[in-house]
């Protein structure tokens, strides 16, 4: 069964960015550094989050991060990027906070790739708080049923794997999207990182 989108609404939690500031939650407030996640329904049914206001938008280079819950023991959150169709793979438990766990995973996948110091200067800061909204690309919704089927065959593999070399595994895989540019995930990265 391949990862749909669906009915539902995004309630309410506020975002913890760990490595550049505090661990209290962050009021909601209008900002113009936030990123959204738009989840499938199986996403947006675990985990509660702020909807974006009318023509409110991301500001973060990398765009908006879709993300589902993969039906593993123990359940994991597959995020992909828009832009970049990196997939960043972290334990969904508990749900209540992994898009603030999120930007943590993201840095260290980005920071094994090469690129930690640029994410710290460019993302982190764009990174306060965040929105839930429903997916709105066929095109990226596609990838992601390839990656959670590549990380199945990943995972069970004679080495089995942490989430971040699966996700560095991923990162390394031919996606048609990415064809007329550079192919893979992480190549695409180097590619927007090398222009900003």
């Amino acid at each position: 069964m391949g990862i749909t989108d669906g009915g539902g609404v995004g309630r309410g939690v506020l975002p913890v960015l760990s490595r550049r500031l505090s661990t209290n939650l962050l009021p909601l407030r209008n900002t113009d550094s936030v990123f959204i996640v738009r989840g499938t329904k199986k996403f947006r049914d675990r985990v509660d989050g702020p909807l974006p206001a009318q023509g409110e938008s991301r500001s973060n280079v990398l765009g908006d991060w879709f993300a589902t819950a993969l039906f593993w023991r123990p359940q994991v959150a597959l995020f992909v990027s828009e832009a970049t169709l990196l997939p960043v793979l972290l334990p969904l438990a508990p749900a209540a906070t992994v898009v603030c766990r999120f930007p943590e995973a993201l840095r260290e996948i980005v920071d094994s790739l090469g690129f930690g110091s640029w994410f710290d200067e460019f993302e982190v800061p764009e990174m306060a708080e965040f929105r839930i909204d429903r997916t709105n690309s066929r095109s990226v919704l596609g990838s992601m049923n390839d990656f959670a089927f590549q990380c199945g065959v990943y995972r069970h593999g004679p080495d089995g794997a942490d989430l971040l070399t699966l996700s560095r595994q991923l990162a390394h895989t031919p996606c048609s999207t990415l064809y007329a540019r550079t192919g893979f995930p992480d190549l695409e990265l180097a590619r927007i990182v090398n222009g900003s």
